[in-house]
C-alpha cells in the first residue's frame, strides 16, 4: 500500500509543480493603446524566455515569461522606451536574454562564424567543380 501511495505521489508531482498564483496583470492582456501594444509586442519578441530558452517571452507559456510580458507592458504604459527597457533587461539578466546580442568580444564568433563557413563552403565547392571539369 505504501509503495502504491509513493508511486501515485511521484506521478502527481509534475502537476503539483505548476504555480497556483494568478497571472500578472498584463501577462496575457493587451494594452489599451494599440501603438503601445505594438511596441511591447515587438520588444517581447526580441527577449528570450529564461525558462524555455528556445522561445521569446511573447511565445512562451511559462509563468516567468508571463511576468516578463507584464513587466514590459507596464513599463511601456508608463512611458518608457523599448530600448531603455531592453537595456535594463540586459543589465539585469545578461546579454544572453537578447535574441540580437550586440557585437562584442564574446559574441564575435556568433557573427563571424556563419560568414567564415559560407566562404569555406564556396571554396570547397569551387575545388570540387574544378576537379570535375578537368577530370
Amino acid at each position: 500500500m505504501r509503495i502504491l501511495a509513493l508511486a501515485l505521489l511521484l506521478l502527481a508531482s509534475p502537476a503539483l509543480a505548476d504555480s497556483q498564483m494568478p497571472d500578472a496583470q498584463w501577462a496575457n492582456t493587451q494594452l489599451p493603446d494599440p501603438q503601445q501594444e505594438r511596441a511591447a509586442k515587438a520588444l517581447m519578441e526580441k527577449v528570450r524566455c529564461l525558462v524555455c530558452q528556445g522561445q521569446s517571452v511573447a511565445d512562451s507559456d511559462s509563468d516567468l515569461a508571463g511576468d516578463m510580458r507584464s513587466l514590459i507592458r507596464t513599463r511601456i504604459a508608463a512611458g518608457e522606451k523599448p530600448d531603455t527597457i531592453k537595456a535594463w533587461l540586459i543589465e539585469r539578466y545578461g546579454k544572453w536574454i537578447s535574441y540580437d546580442p550586440p557585437m562584442s568580444g564574446i559574441t564575435a564568433p556568433l557573427w563571424i562564424m556563419p560568414l567564415l563557413l559560407l566562404v569555406l563552403g564556396a571554396w570547397l565547392a569551387r575545388g570540387r567543380f574544378r576537379k570535375r571539369k578537368s577530370g
